[in-house]
């Protein structure tokens, strides 16, 4: 999520009388919402020019104009994905979205750990529902790739049955669908890990992808926390099935990059900096055990740099979201640029010729550092 302290807040006209002083005192979740209405307000920078040849990318049969994409999220309600995509990310993941709406958990539930560049939240799949997402989303084209995150709602008495409604209703909307069940902040949610759990969650998602009348790929998206014999079990079964791609990873529940810091006791999922160098090693990891299976790769990406490393390390599209916090909006083109002036130093003519060149070294435990 973009939370206070909002740099590229500063950036739009609505605030722009907001000192950053009063920003870093802002409610955090007042800041995102003032977000959210900005863009909505069609407040933001457009992408004044159009994206290196360089950074086209083909992913799972869609076609997108660069590989760097606004993570779920941020827009959790259906908002704005036309504006986000209008900034220039190639491709713009909504949700978590429910069955039915939810308010999540209790507040507070955001810190900023701003000595690492990190965020913890523990928000809870705080969202509108599927009817409000339908609605907003109904009709609409965006200059990039629609993603649907699905989740189950925490009282449901059968997740797996929220997953399949979440299919039912977004397969014929959507570019591309994602199963979350990683978040660490529904209880029991990460059990769909497990591998008779999987199997059936697998089983009946893609059972109702095959009825619908699209066949919309499909991504998974799972936890850094996983150790590698998790990771075995995970990819035995998504290899049994027609499962597109897999989205890794999700937040980590692990502190050992931001121990004695402030807020780092807190509960819930670690974000941003501090988690890049663990969902890099476990995005690596992955990769080994799932061959040419397309991975997006998500944690941690804070600069031009640590995306290239995504890419070498075996990520096909790469995903964004706390980093911006801390690096501001322009971080998207800058990341665009580094990803770019990568392709042409290696004498490649296209990003996809960078996809895990690095896998062995990162699944290894090397570090950006």
């Amino acid at each position: 999520m973009i939370f206070a302290p909002l740099s590229p807040l500063l950036r739009l006209p609505l605030v722009q009388g907001l000192s950053q002083t009063a920003l870093l005192k802002m409610d955090a979740e007042t800041a995102h919402g003032a977000t959210i209405t900005a863009l909505r307000l069609g407040l933001a920078p457009h992408q004044s020019h159009p994206d290196a040849s360089e950074l086209r990318t083909a992913l799972c049969g869609l076609d997108l104009p660069n590989p760097v994409g606004m993570a779920a999220g941020f827009d959790k309600n259906a908002e704005v994905p036309r504006p986000l995509a209008q900034m220039g990310f190639g491709l713009v993941e909504i949700g978590t979205v429910t069955p039915r709406p939810q308010s999540g958990n209790a507040k507070p539930r955001l810190f900023r750990i701003s000595a690492a560049q990190g965020v913890i939240n523990r928000m809870g799949f705080n969202n509108e529902g599927h009817d409000a997402a339908f609605a907003r989303l109904k009709g609409q084209r965006i200059p990039a790739a629609l993603g649907v995150n699905i989740g189950a709602n925490k009282d449901s008495e059968d997740f797996v049955a929220d997953y399949v409604l979440g299919v039912n209703r977004f397969a014929d909307l959507a570019d591309y669908l994602t199963v979350n069940i990683s978040s660490p902040n529904t209880p029991g949610l990460r059990n769909l890990q497990g591998d008779e759990a999987l199997r059936r969650l697998l089983g009946d998602v893609l059972y109702a992808r095959a009825k619908a009348k699209t066949r919309v790929p499909v991504f998974l998206k799972i936890a850094p926390d996983l150790d590698e014999a998790a990771l075995d079990a995970i990819a035995a079964v998504i290899l049994a099935t027609d499962l597109d791609g897999l989205i890794v990873s999700n937040t980590t529940i692990t502190r050992d990059t931001v121990a004695g810091m402030e807020n780092a006791a807190e509960t819930g999922g670690l974000s941003g900096k501090p988690l890049f160098d663990l969902a890099t090693q476990r995005l690596a990891q992955t990769r080994l055990r799932v061959g040419d299976l397309p991975i997006i790769g998500v944690g941690g990406i804070h600069s031009p740099q640590s995306a290239v490393a995504k890419i070498q390390a075996g990520a096909n599209a790469i995903q964004l979201y706390s980093a911006l916090v801390f690096g501001g909006l322009d971080l998207l083109d800058r990341i665009k640029r580094g990803l770019t002036a990568a392709v042409r130093a290696e004498g490649k003519t296209n990003i996809s010729q960078l996809v895990g060149s690095h896998t062995a070294d990162w699944a290894a435990g090397r570090t950006l550092g």
